[in-house]
């Protein structure tokens, strides 16, 4: 596994390589797919896959340990990326997600930590499959978010590089990333909901501090589809409202995940 785990994380660079020297240089194309890119993508997911079925798919269950769920979650996330890249280029997010992922790949070679859970209920595992796609395709939406920022920025100070002009045009930017923050709300939704069906105490005190930060996470990204229905929001109080719910559905999870494997060293 450490071999293919050094090979995932060389094709995460690699791809990562590769779409910034296209960002850089302006050579990104935004009406049309990058076929190079989309191939070391899916071939990086293909044995990132791999890793993931031998270190948090186990035999006795699920091992949803801190960097088993951050790669789980950054597998999910370029497998999302590369799907939305087929039918509408996002090229541009690349630069973020892929040298995420290859961090959490090579984290869990080396750090892959233990949780099981065994003997998981149907009914959880639906649960956790919607809450994973939600992070998912909210995690997009905040790097999304974070390049509309940089261009607003570039923009509004008249100094359009390279990496800006390779950028779709403002409203395209804005109008994506509404689109990914609606159907990441929905999932969201149907997560928090299958979660007060199915889990026996979603205020148990294990679970106090996720449910809390995830119901403040889609309070905002609710209070922001709101006021882009109403009063047409976007721009800086679109980008803000985003980042801050995500903060909020990243502590849900990884924060605890960092509190009890590594703070309290409790699994």
């Amino acid at each position: 596994m450490f071999i293919i785990g050094l090979i995932t994380g060389i094709l995460y660079l690699a791809a990562t390589a590769w779409l910034g020297f296209n960002l850089f240089n302006a050579k990104i194309v935004q009406d049309k797919p990058n076929k190079s890119i989309l191939s070391i993508g899916f071939l990086a997911l293909f044995f990132h896959i791999i890793i993931l079925f031998s270190d948090t798919i186990t035999s006795d269950g699920l091992n949803p340990s801190f960097v088993n769920s951050l790669s789980l979650v950054s597998w999910l996330v370029v497998l999302l990326y590369l799907v939305a890249e087929l039918r509408k280029p996002v090229e541009t997010l690349g630069v973020l997600l892929f040298p995420t992922a290859g961090l959490a790949v090579l984290l869990q070679l080396f750090w892959p930590g233990e949780s099981n859970l065994n003997n998981m209920s149907f009914e959880l595992e639906v649960h956790v499959l919607l809450s994973l796609l939600a992070y998912g395709l909210l995690a997009i939406a905040a790097g999304q978010s974070i390049l509309l920022l940089i261009q607003t920025r570039y923009l509004k100070k008249k100094q359009p590089g390279g990496f800006i002009r390779s950028l779709p045009a403002l409203q395209s930017m804005e109008t994506l990333l509404f689109q990914m923050i609606k159907v990441g709300f929905i999932l969201l939704t149907l997560a928090l909901l299958s979660g007060f069906i199915f889990l026996d105490n979603i205020f148990a005190q294990h679970l106090v501090h996720k449910t809390v930060l995830s119901i403040i996470a889609w309070l905002l990204f609710a209070i922001l589809l709101w006021g882009r229905w109403h009063f047409g929001w976007r721009g800086k109080k679109a980008i803000h409202f985003t980042l801050g719910g995500f903060i909020f559905l990243m502590l849900s999870y990884f924060g605890s995940k960092i509190v009890l494997e590594i703070i309290l060293q409790k699994v």
